[in-house]
């Protein structure tokens, strides 16, 4: 099938002519393809659900979350990457992301690296993924070559794969089960083939719910607090503060406390306050309940 038959190739009868318009007019057409977005990524909730299920399992596992992409897909996925040990206090061989081409084109187009479907299982295989880890793939219209490698060599080997794309017949598809397929289908872009558009919208999206979920399913997460978060400046020492303080109900003060004598670790910090047990029974309460505090703190063993 050529490319003309992808819907993130055609063209979008919604825009003809956007060269014509004011400035007003542009956006608001662009506003108006956008809003298209999120009830696109709601229809793939099934499968973003499984695919959550399925990095839940190999993240208790001791497995790792591998992303791979190219050009806007690759970017989205380093950055979903690298902003979850801030966030949630992890590894960062937890979750990582490849791009093709590598580094270099975090800041410049390297086009022609999407094409090397061979340098797409060189660079998964040499990241060392094995089989208790998972890789999901970003490729706007699923056909990327350099993704469909990458995912081919994982598949062969037995990690978990899936593919978010916007192209329901993308040929990355066939490397994984129909249950793990996110198809977030957007339509054509405002600009015809500008794929960072909606495309990149929805797969922003997509990560993003991916990492959150799985990171609440593995308890790095209380009510709606990022409690495994690190402190490693003014301004996440005070949040840390703040977050003890209004959980469990301490002083300021001894919130401050509790951080010192836990080495800056917020989640076991909340703990030793709600429960009034000392570090070490606190630590194993946590242990015990893989890092739940709502089941620590009822003294769940």
């Amino acid at each position: 099938m050529g490319t003309r038959g992808k819907d993130t190739e055609k063209r979008n009868m919604a825009s003809c002519h956007i060269d014509t318009k004011s400035s007003r007019e542009i956006l608001e057409i662009i506003n108006n393809e956008d809003q298209k977005v999120p009830l696109a990524v709601r229809n793939a909730i099934p499968e973003i659900s499984n695919v959550v299920d399925a990095v839940v399992s190999v993240f208790r596992g001791g497995g790792r979350l591998f992303y791979i992409g190219a050009g806007t897909s690759g970017r989205l996925g380093v950055l979903d990457a690298s902003e979850c040990p801030p966030t949630y206090g992890v590894e960062p061989e937890m979750v990582t992301a490849i791009i093709a081409g590598g580094d270099k084109a975090l800041r410049n187009s390297i086009e022609g690296a999407e094409d090397d479907r061979e340098q797409g299982a060189i660079d998964i295989r040499n990241a060392g993924i094995s089989s208790s880890d998972a890789l999901i793939g970003i490729s706007a219209n699923g056909d990327a070559p350099y993704v469909v490698g990458a995912l081919e060599y994982a598949s062969s080997i037995g990690a978990f794969v899936s593919l978010i794309a916007s192209n329901e017949n993308a040929s990355g598809f066939a490397f994984v089960k129909p249950e793990y397929r996110i198809a977030v289908v957007v339509g054509p872009e405002v600009i015809t083939g500008s794929t960072r558009m909606k495309a990149g919208t929805a797969q922003k999206l997509v990560l993003n719910m991916i990492t959150t979920a799985s990171m609440i399913r593995i308890g790095k997460v209380y009510d709606n607090f990022m409690v495994d978060m690190k402190p490693v400046n003014t301004k996440l020492m005070e949040r840390a503060v703040s977050m003890i303080s209004e959980i469990s109900g301490t002083e300021r003060e001894k919130a401050v406390d509790l951080l010192k004598e836990t080495g800056g670790n917020v989640k076991l910090s909340i703990v030793m306050a709600m429960t009034g047990k000392g570090k070490d029974e606190s630590l194993s309460l946590l242990e015990a309940n893989n890092g739940n505090i709502h089941f620590a703190v009822a003294g769940r063993l």
